[in-house]
């Protein structure tokens, strides 16, 4: 990977905090990237949210069409409306980008390739699109991707449908495109849980940002 391997942090810090509510994560995230400094290691936050819909800074409300009883929060990443719910791994990558030297869309990409290589080992072809971040697998989304940059650092990250009720998806236009099909592991033959997959996405990231080995805290 040439530069990413010569500037990358060596160790990636993997923390669990399993299924937490989606407003305290998201305000540890900003507090986390605001007070971090050029030596602080870079992390990645394993989590399942209560089902909520967020809503990028771009967003438009028109998207959400009929959320019920599930929360629609307005949040800075970028990217439109998706929706996070039980049995969704979510991985939040809290990266200094100065140091590793990768620009925003090849972060990007080497994010979805990640999960393109992780599915690839249970026999499933997926690929991305430059238009419309995310992983998918036969035309329907399986991973979304949406993060925040500044001053170098990024936080929020990619959402990997694992084992879910993907009926929520049905009262959006997920990140904004109307019709869009969704997919799950579990539909593709995938028998494991999101904290079961956790370890080998991690690793795959790994591998594709350059860091040498995980530090589980």
């Amino acid at each position: 990977m040439g530069l990413v391997e010569e500037l990358a942090p060596v160790t990636l810090r993997i923390r669990v905090l399993g299924q937490v509510d989606y407003l305290p994560v998201w305000q540890e995230m900003q507090a986390f990237t605001r007070n971090r400094t050029a030596d602080t290691p870079d992390e990645v936050w394993l989590v399942q949210h209560p089902p909520v819909f967020t809503l990028g800074r771009n967003g438009k409300m028109e998207h959400v069409l009929a959320p019920g009883d599930i929360p629609v929060v307005p949040i800075d990443r970028g990217g439109q409306v998706t929706y996070h719910g039980p049995g969704q791994l979510v991985a939040y990558l809290l990266l200094d980008i100065r140091r590793s030297g990768l620009g925003v869309r090849e972060l990007v990409m080497r994010i979805e390739q990640s999960i393109i290589t992780l599915l690839s080992h249970y026999g499933i072809t997926a690929e991305g699109d430059r238009e419309a971040p995310g992983v998918y697998v036969q035309g329907s989304k399986i991973a979304a991707l949406g993060l925040r940059v500044t001053k170098g650092c990024t936080y929020h990250g990619l959402s990997l449908n694992v084992d879910m009720d993907l009926e929520p998806f049905q009262r959006i236009n997920p990140c904004g495109y109307a019709g869009l099909q969704v997919t799950q592991c579990k539909d593709l033959g995938i028998g494991q849980t999101p904290f079961e997959l956790a370890g080998e996405l991690c690793e795959c990231l790994a591998a594709q940002l350059g860091y040498g080995a995980l530090e589980w805290c």
